[in-house]
């Protein structure tokens, strides 16, 4: 895939948000109801899940960006009758994903409607979230079904810490952004390598608090850096400064952004390899999850940093958004099973979701597409 031409970023993007918008009515119209939730297209099936699926709050999450970024309140009822389906959610404490699950859902509903009833939802998935927290460890745990790992840590875990902070915010009890804080100092001491890059999972042990072993279980291997792990490592850390303004958080981000932003074996589009350290580099899948991940990561980024890497970041990220508004990554009105984007990778480890359409990929590229217009202005 040759890097794409560059074309100003207004109307590339205005045309992406139109282009994206007629893919989700097409996809709408698609769903036999709302009780599922489309993950994927693979194999030439449209995979729809339940509630308590990771992935389950990002197609909800993306029709209330779509509303957002449109204006076009025909987008709310859509997104508040699939986003109204995973309230249950809000009980589960079988799961760390409960951060996608309901604050890309109900959080993006809240931003938009400040309904009281969402902000409910969220606060009780917190407590529920809080639950997974072990004191000892200084973690929540991620999974509960692996037996070879007491106490598994997996860097997506980051992702869910936003939710904890809102909920400090919302709440006033300092418990949730106690945690959360806690939860990001062992993470950033112990999954990071000197590069900047990370491992996949950390698993502790439960009575000590000592850290057993490091390993990439969706990687090419236990050294190797997962792209998507990198992702979410950056998007983390992000946030977690953008709350706490700790020193330690903005210097975590932006050595994760040099490790990206530099890589030998990142391809001219910028839309990473599935793991950088791949095999057989030539004819490994690309990710556009984490190419949209890391976009909407440096926008974010951008804003807190001072003007010379500001630039840096709008640049590598205004990039990486022409490349996945390319026809290169960006697929016709009616194909690629509705989804916005084609070419993602969920686990290709497990032979599970390679070079397919996935929802998270289409919710952080319209996430990206919300940021840039702020980045770009400020950096005007």
């Amino acid at each position: 895939m040759s890097s794409p031409v560059p074309v100003p970023p207004a109307a590339a993007w205005c045309d992406a948000l139109q282009h994206a918008a007629a893919q989700y009515r097409w996809l709408l119209g698609q769903l036999p109801d709302a009780k599922r939730y489309p993950r994927t297209w693979e194999h030439g099936k449209r995979v729809l899940v339940r509630p308590a699926d990771w992935t389950s709050g990002f197609f909800p999450g993306a029709l209330w960006l779509l509303a957002g970024l449109t204006r076009d309140a025909t987008w709310r009822t859509s997104a508040a009758t699939y986003t109204g389906g995973l309230e249950g959610m809000k009980a589960n404490r079988r799961t760390h994903d409960i951060g996608f699950m309901l604050y890309c859902s109900f959080g993006q509903g809240y931003r938009l409607t400040r309904d009281p009833h969402y902000r409910a939802v969220l606060l009780a998935g917190a407590e529920s979230l809080v639950t997974r927290f072990n004191p000892v460890v200084g973690c929540i745990k991620s999974w509960d079904t692996r037996a070879e790992w007491p106490f598994p840590v997996i860097i997506d875990n980051m992702m869910n810490l936003e939710l904890l902070l809102w909920a400090t915010q919302e709440s006033g009890d300092p418990r949730f952004r106690e945690i959360a804080i806690r939860h990001a100092d062992v993470t950033l001491a112990n999954h990071f390598r000197p590069d900047g890059s990370s491992y996949h999972v950390v698993d502790y042990e439960p009575a000590t608090g000592i850290a057993r072993r490091r390993q990439t279980h969706q990687g090419a291997a236990d050294e190797s850096a997962w792209a998507r792990g990198q992702a979410w490592g950056l998007y983390g850390y992000t946030f977690m400064y953008r709350e706490t303004r700790r020193p330690a958080y903005l210097a975590q981000a932006r050595k994760i952004a040099a490790f990206l932003l530099g890589h030998p074996r990142l391809p001219e589009d910028k839309v990473p390899y599935w793991d950088f350290d791949a095999p057989q580099l030539e004819r490994a899948p690309r990710d556009a999850s984490a190419a949209a991940i890391i976009c909407s990561a440096l926008f974010e980024l951008s804003l807190l940093v001072a003007d010379e890497d500001r630039r840096q970041y709008v640049q590598f990220a205004s990039v990486q958004l022409a490349s996945l508004c390319s026809p290169a990554y960006r697929a016709e009105v009616g194909s690629n099973g509705g989804f916005i984007l084609m070419h993602s990778t969920g686990s290709l480890p497990r032979g599970s979701e390679i070079d397919v359409p996935l929802n998270y990929a289409d919710y952080y590229f319209l996430e990206a597409l919300q940021r840039a217009a702020i980045a770009v202005d400020r950096r005007s």
